[in-house]
Formats: C-alpha cells, structure tokens, sequence
C-alpha cells in the first residue's frame, strides 16, 4: 500500500514565499503611516503645550518673553525666549538652576545648559537630545552648522521662536515677527490677530542643531539657533539654516499666537507664508 506525501512541493513553498512577500510589502508602508502620525501627533501636542505655557507666562508677566537677552545682541548672557517659561513647562528645579547672570557657557550653567527636555524634541527628527556646538564660521547661511570649532554641549530643541521676514543678522535685530532681541510683546501686540500670527515653528537638525538654551557667544549662526525666518516655504528644497522644517512629510507644524497648532502645507504661497510669519503686517488673508 502506497504513502501520500502531503509535504509541500518547490512550487508551493515558492508561492506561499511570494505571497509572504507581498502582503509584507502591503503593510510596511501601512505600519510606517501609522508610526510617523504617532510622532507628528507628538510633535503638534509639544507644541500645544508651549502655546499653554506662553500664554500662562503672558497672563502672569503681562508680556511674552524675549526672543533673547544680553549686553548686546551677540553678548552674554543671551537666556532665550524657552529659558523664561521654563515653569510653566513644569520645569521649575531646572529654571531655578539656571544663573542668569552668568553666561550660558559658565561652567556654574553646564548641568542646565545640558538638560534634555523631551517636550522640545520632535519624534520624527530622530536625533540625540544634545548636540555639541560648534563656532569659528561666524553667520553663515548656508551649509552645516556642526562643523568647524567645538565649544561644549547643549541640549536640543525642535521648536524655535519666530522672528519674522526680516534677517536675523541685521541690526537692531528687533524682528516683524514675536521674538527678536530684547522684545517685550503682549499677545495684544500680535496686530494681525492672533488666529494669523504664526509664533513658534519647527525645525529638522539636517543643517545642524538648535538649542532651547540661548544665544551662545561665538557660535555658528548663533541667534538663528533659537529664532527662525520666513527666507523661504516650508521645507524648500534650497532652505536655508534659519528656515523653519520638518521630518513630516508635505508640510511643518506651527503654533498660531492663540494657542491652536497648524501643519502648514510645503506649497503654501510664499506671500501668504511670509504674511502669517509677522506681528502687524495688516495683510487681509485666512490661514490655509
């Protein structure tokens, strides 16, 4: 009496490879889509909650805080706009920490400087919480901020003030936008209404790091690594350090000076882009 063999032939093995095959690559890209809007709906709720903390710092000190302080626009101590809320961020012990009579680079600074705050951290960016910065190019626009003289380790951010359409570099450096050198704005300030007014944008670390610290004596395009500009739309292909952009895909999120988080499309018009980066432009337009 002949045996059945009931093992699978080559043919058969090969088919069900085949199918393994596809089906793995019908749902890679799924399972990608699902993962990266996990980290975008991280990202716009880190940002949600620097909007709840710049209006609770507004409500107490009847005013934003500064984009940066310092004897001088390039002088120490140069604590920037996210020190001040610190907080209202729930980091109390680590404001408190901070001397801001010393400059950032005082060794007395170097536990905070060095701090990493994941709610600055966008999950689509991928990189380490500190960076070391590097100095010796002065302000330069294009190109990699990392390279040239490392100065010491900072903590990293994602999130960077906006200091409007105007250059960063150019004196007085008291941007269109809601954070520039020494500003003392209100919410009341933001004249083209606060549901217009982009405040806070993101920003990828493919062109170097930028840091929630401060302006840092002698580093490279140093008040560009807590401010950004409008030089061109989101993500451009030829953006520049001091843009604003992203890991998403087709666009970068921004929070609006009442407290709402759009992703504003990479084919935004530029006017209209440019229009919502400034205070008091009077522009009559509606957010895409």
């Amino acid at each position: 009496m002949s045996r059945r063999n009931t093992g699978f032939t080559l043919v058969e093995l090969l088919v069900v490879i085949a199918i393994i095959g596809i089906l793995v690559a019908l749902l890679l890209p799924a399972v990608q889509f699902a993962r990266e809007s996990a980290r975008a709906a991280s990202c716009w709720n880190n940002q949600k909650q620097l909007g709840v903390a710049l209006h609770l710092f507004n409500d107490t000190h009847r005013r934003l805080p500064p984009g940066w302080t310092g004897s001088d626009p390039d002088g120490p101590p140069g604590w920037g706009w996210c020190s001040e809320i610190l907080p209202q961020l729930e980091q109390s012990d680590l404001w408190a920490r901070i001397r801001r009579d010393l400059p950032i680079d005082d060794p007395l600074n170097q536990q905070a400087r060095e701090t990493p705050l994941p709610i600055l951290l966008c999950p689509s960016d991928g990189v380490k919480s500190q960076f070391m910065i590097h100095g010796g190019l002065g302000n330069v626009e294009f190109g990699n901020m990392d390279v040239g003289t490392p100065l010491f380790t900072v903590s990293r951010t994602n999130y960077l003030g906006v200091f409007g359409t105007d250059e960063i570099e150019d004196a007085p450096h008291d941007g269109n936008g809601t954070f520039f050198f020494k500003s003392q704005l209100t919410l009341a300030d933001l004249h083209d209404g606060l549901s217009n007014t982009l405040v806070v944008g993101e920003r990828q670390s493919r062109l170097g790091g930028s840091t929630w610290t401060g302006v840092i004596q002698g580093a490279n395009n140093a008040k560009a690594r807590i401010v950004g500009i409008g030089d061109h739309p989101p993500n451009h292909p030829d953006h520049h350090f001091d843009d604003f952009t992203s890991n998403h895909p087709n666009g970068v999120h921004f929070l609006l000076g009442d407290g709402s988080v759009k992703r504003l499309h990479n084919s935004i018009h530029e006017d209209v882009y440019r229009a919502l980066l400034t205070r008091d432009g009077h522009e009559a337009l509606q957010l895409p």
